[in-house]
């Protein structure tokens, strides 16, 4: 697997975001896009050691499209230079929630996992009523020694808890939260050396798996709203 091809790809496109130029390269896109499902592939197999439940997944079916969607953004470059992959028991869809690597050059890679999705105001509302009824639980998995060493739980967040709730709940402050996500930051070099690479990720994956566990018993439930 060829890291690197991956790399100078997403760097030249970052250059040259625009349609003329990514069409001119769809040979040299192919070729990193290729590489990374195979990084893809290879990650599932290390994942698959200690969440079995990911083993069935097709690596191209979990990766993401470049182009992006400009239509309310400031931003009108057509393409997001980043390779994206969600793996979980179900895909790439956000729920359940599952392992989630992003490669951008530049010190932006990161693995990630829980729920990033905000907009499902359903999924909101199971986490914070299982949180009110499993607040113990989920202190216990968030300040876990070794958890605490790499994650810190992120996620968009209102100013108050939500009317419904009770303002003094000993997990009050995570009742804000509309998402619930860990990010760790992976540098370019690290992902160099493939084998280290995956090894750290698995490793990682594995600290956050109950994490994950914990939103998707939350979620059990959930249904993904229709188009």
């Amino acid at each position: 697997m060829n890291t690197q091809l991956i790399l100078n790809y997403l760097s030249d496109l970052n250059v040259n975001n625009n349609r003329e130029w990514y069409h001119e390269h769809k040979a040299e896109n192919k070729a990193a896009n290729t590489e990374f499902e195979a990084l893809v592939g290879a990650l599932i197999l290390r994942i698959g050691e200690f969440d079995s439940n990911v083993l069935h997944n097709e690596p191209k079916n979990l990766t993401f499209k470049l182009v992006r969607d400009t239509r309310f953004s400031h931003d009108k470059s057509p393409y997001n230079p980043a390779f994206r992959a969600h793996i979980s028991s179900q895909g790439k869809l956000p729920v359940p929630v599952g392992y989630y690597l992003m490669i951008k050059p530049g010190g932006q890679s990161f693995l990630g996992g829980g729920l990033f999705a905000d907009m499902f105001k359903d999924a909101t509302s199971m986490v914070r009523d299982y949180i009110v009824g499993n607040g113990r639980e989920f202190e216990n998995i968030i300040h876990d020694p070794e958890f605490g060493k790499y994650f810190t739980v992120q996620g968009s967040a209102l100013k108050n808890v939500p009317a419904g709730y009770d303002k003094e709940h000993p997990q009050a402050e995570y009742l804000k939260f509309k998402s619930w996500y860990l990010e760790y930051t992976i540098k370019d070099e690290e992902l160099q050396d493939v084998e280290a690479f995956l090894t750290k990720a698995a490793g990682l994956f594995r600290i956050m798996k109950p994490f994950n566990d914990y939103l998707n018993k939350a979620l059990a439930n959930f249904q993904m709203p229709a188009r």
